[in-house]
């Protein structure tokens, strides 16, 4: 259990991650309006989510040629909300 949580504050610590899933705790989003929202590139946008994912953290779906991320995780979301109550 430690090690889990240790692993999921871990792939938090990014500022780029940090802040996808900031944009997720609204909802599902794509990865272009993520990239647009961040103004981060595409691509690097494509990879972190990657992270995230392999770690548990988020989950996506496919329409078409879009794809949409939702954070999966319930601990994320407290911790983002321990973050802006500071």
């Amino acid at each position: 259990m430690i090690d889990r949580a240790a692993g999921v504050i871990k792939v938090m610590g990014h500022p780029l991650r940090l802040r996808l899933l900031d944009e997720l705790s609204g909802g599902e989003v794509s990865v272009g309006e993520l990239a647009a929202r961040t103004g981060a590139a595409q691509p690097v946008v494509s990879q972190q989510l990657a992270t995230l994912r392999a770690r548990g953290v988020v989950d996506s779906r496919s329409a078409g040629a879009l794809h949409y991320y939702r954070i999966v995780d319930p601990r994320v979301e407290r911790v983002l909300a321990c973050l802006r109550a500071s």
